[in-house]
């Protein structure tokens, strides 16, 4: 990239997910698109309105085709990918979530029926089996963090459930992700290593599922790879690490989100903790307050794309920050304010469209689940640290919390 392309542009500061919302605040009031450089070098536009955001999440005129993702920040940063940072497996990386119809409709008509709403509920007794085991284990006197000890390993087990990894095989399957998932915390040849192992692993675990059948979830797609044809072993393979990846990763963040924000809103907490049969609706609130997710996962324009009376090029990395969209007071009125009474309705903490999260309704589930007995088991629960010590993630996507410590008693 031509250095002096961008000596106009805004670039971002490495550590803008401490305190987001100015930022995202100026962005709305400014206008509906910017051209940005983000920490990671990457020139990119932000769209930060919830009507732009909405629409352009379903947007085919912004593809996802992940073959692609390279050329984009090859053109758009200061180096090239190869030259440095995290590199996964390609093989990793070819699911869905990287890909446009028809392929993305092909492989997510596959797992779709693995997260409806009704299968979500009959896991219930194996969540709260899962929440109790984790909330005896921090019980007790003393700090505790509530991101390593709770949020993580609970959002970990339960998708591994999903997934179908045996309970024996669960531990190394965990030393391996955890790279890939916070890939910028490790070593580029850490991760390198963790993705050839996993995916090794994931091979492995799709000829164990051909030799005896199951109905988890790779059980399923081993039956349609071998009896229709409808997804091929490596596109298995780039399942498996996409549901580990998103479908741990994020969930663990909003219950750590979720948590941190009732303990910083007394109020709220009290109003929650005086009926706690409106945790479905409150786990709405929490999570347009503070979704997870900073911003979708990457994309960039076929053509040009008007946003506003702004026109975004062809062939450009566009970032759609679900988070600014969420706090818009235009679609949510006093849209920084949490409130577990408003009841949203449109809330983008899964997206919207083709893309939404298939996991949604198991992650609230798991999120109601959790909340509510974490508050009935710790009523005395508390930070253990000023809020403004907290450290967040230094993500462009993520909005997490690195270590929630806490006293539960």
């Amino acid at each position: 990239m031509d250095v002096t392309t961008t000596a106009d542009i805004e670039r971002i500061p490495a550590d803008f997910m401490q305190e987001p919302f100015g930022l995202f605040a100026r962005l709305r009031r400014d206008g509906p698109a910017h051209e940005l450089v983000m920490p990671h070098g990457a020139k990119v536009w932000m769209v930060t309105r919830y009507d732009d955001v909405r629409a352009l999440l379903n947007d085919p005129r912004l593809s996802k085709d992940g073959r692609r993702a390279n050329e984009m920040f090859a053109k758009h940063a200061a180096c090239p990918v190869s030259d440095g940072g995290s590199r996964f497996d390609d093989e990793l990386t070819a699911h869905m979530l990287n890909s446009d119809p028809p392929r993305h409709t092909r492989l997510r008509s596959l797992v779709s029926n693995a997260f409806t709403v009704r299968r979500a509920e009959a896991m219930r007794p194996r969540i709260e089996q899962i929440v109790d085991d984790l909330l005896d284990a921090v019980a007790g006197p003393g700090e505790v963090d509530l991101i390593k000890m709770f949020a993580e390993p609970l959002s970990f087990t339960i998708m591994l459930d999903v997934v179908g990894v045996p309970q024996r095989e669960r531990e190394a399957f965990r030393k391996w992700s955890y790279p890939l998932v916070g890939g910028g915390d490790y070593a580029p040849d850490v991760v390198a290593e963790a993705s050839r192992q996993l995916a090794e692993y994931s091979h492995g675990l799709i000829e164990a599922k051909r030799a005896n059948p199951d109905d988890t979830l790779v059980g399923s797609l081993v039956r349609a790879c071998d009896e229709a044809g409808r997804i091929s072993p490596d596109e298995i393979v780039a399942m498996i690490f996409l549901l580990v990846a998103a479908g741990s990763d994020t969930p663990g963040s909003q219950l750590g989100n979720g948590v941190y924000d009732l303990l910083t809103h007394p109020g709220e907490l009290a109003k929650l903790r005086a009926d706690l049969s409106a945790m479905p609706a409150a786990v709405d609130e929490l999570l347009r307050f503070n979704s997870g997710i900073a911003t979708a996962s990457f994309r960039f324009t076929v053509t040009d794309v008007a946003v506003g009376d702004v026109v975004i090029p062809s062939g450009e990395i566009v970032l759609l920050s679900v988070s600014a969209a969420n706090h818009d007071s235009t679609r949510f009125p006093d849209g920084d304010r949490l409130d577990l009474s408003r009841r949203p309705v449109g809330g983008l903490a899964f997206g919207y469209g083709t893309h939404y999260c298939t996991g949604a309704p198991l992650a609230k589930v798991s999120m109601s689940i959790a909340l509510t007995r974490l508050l009935t088991r710790f009523p005395d629960i508390r930070l253990a640290t000023e809020p403004e010590r907290l450290r967040w993630r230094n993500s462009t996507l993520v909005r997490g919390l690195d270590a929630l410590p806490v006293f539960v008693s």
